[in-house]
């Protein structure tokens, strides 16, 4: 290959760059490209680690262009704008017709995938089209009609919709026989599936088991996975006690696939799941789809409304992008 296509950096990076050079603000790139700002600042550092100059002179309250950023947003401003115009042409004329919806591995897998069979039979013209990544999408710019997000409260866009909160509880296959987790007798002779997630520490078994009196005993094993679908599928098997995240294994505590192995209350985090669609809809059949989503966990939103900032739902809400 080319080396000089070897060199380029990635694409992430030279987009968020472009995204705060349009606006000179960090804080409004974020909320277009969906992230957080922390998350801007790392990839424009890591973009400038990678080209060995800086972008961007920070001031307190201000940032402005290099010398070496004006030539960069020049050239890369432009070049985005073509390579998103000719992917858009590209794309056949039914991928643009199908209804588009991103949300994580684990999220798609548990929670939405399972439950597509009942859309695709109430709307059965409708094309359909799940992209799965545990990258934050720009559903502007790669015309995806709506995301399922998971983020705090305050990391919420404005305009998200809530669809339901966070919380752990341990589960296990019946055949394990465990109840209770946190007994510091049964403990040791559990194996624990952990989700290896550094950016959500509070999901580690860590973090769950300080808060008992087994905080210091050790169990029998510990095995990581870099998806959550891996936990709950090797929990399925017998594997091990996975910390299952409730919205999306409750159904299988109700068929009785997983059994809760705690005596403990489900655990609250301040996180949630939260519907976010793009300003304009790409395919006509968005609105189908966004008040289907809503309709599958609507009593949950009912019994846990809380005010949220923004604008009021309606078939389309506008919002901006903000993190998984």
């Amino acid at each position: 290959m080319n080396r000089r296509l070897l060199d380029l950096p990635p694409l992430d990076l030279v987009r968020s760059f472009v995204a705060v050079a349009r606006c000179m603000s960090i804080t409004v790139a974020a909320r277009e490209l969906c992230v957080t700002q922390s998350a801007v600042s790392r990839q424009i550092r890591a973009l400038e680690h990678h080209l060995r100059c800086a972008l961007f002179v920070r001031g307190h309250r201000s940032i402005e262009l290099t010398g070496e950023g004006r030539r960069l947003f020049r050239t890369a401003d432009p070049w985005l704008e073509q390579l998103a115009a000719t992917i858009d042409e590209l794309r056949p004329t039914e991928a643009r017709a199908a209804v588009t919806i991103t949300a994580s591995v684990g999220v798609a897998s548990l929670w939405l995938l399972p439950r597509m069979g009942a859309f695709q039979a109430a709307h059965p013209g409708v094309a359909l089209r799940v992209l799965t990544s545990n990258r934050v999408l720009d559903l502007e710019r790669e015309r995806i009609d709506m995301a399922i997000r998971y983020a705090a409260e305050a990391d919420a866009p404005a305009g998200a919709i809530r669809l339901f909160g966070e919380q752990l509880v341990p589960v296990a296959h019946r055949s394990l026989g465990v109840t209770a987790i946190e007994d510091r007798a049964e403990l040791p002779r559990c194996t624990l599936l952990e989700f290896d997630e550094p950016l959500y520490p509070r999901l580690h078994w860590a973090d769950w088991l300080k808060a008992t009196d087994a905080r210091r005993v050790q169990p029998a094993g510990i095995v990581r996975f870099n998806q959550y679908d891996q936990v709950v599928h090797a929990a399925l098997a017998g594997q091990g006690v996975a910390l299952g995240r409730l919205a999306l294994v409750e159904p299988l505590l109700r068929a009785g696939q997983l059994t809760r192995a705690s005596r403990r209350p489900p655990r609250s985090l301040d996180h949630g799941y939260w519907l976010v669609t793009r300003s304009q809809p790409v395919s006509e059949h968005a609105p189908a789809l966004h008040r289907w989503v809503l309709a599958q966990v609507q009593p949950a939103r009912e019994d846990a409304a809380a005010p949220r900032r923004g604008p009021a739902p309606r078939s389309h809400p506008r919002t901006v992008a903000g993190r998984r």
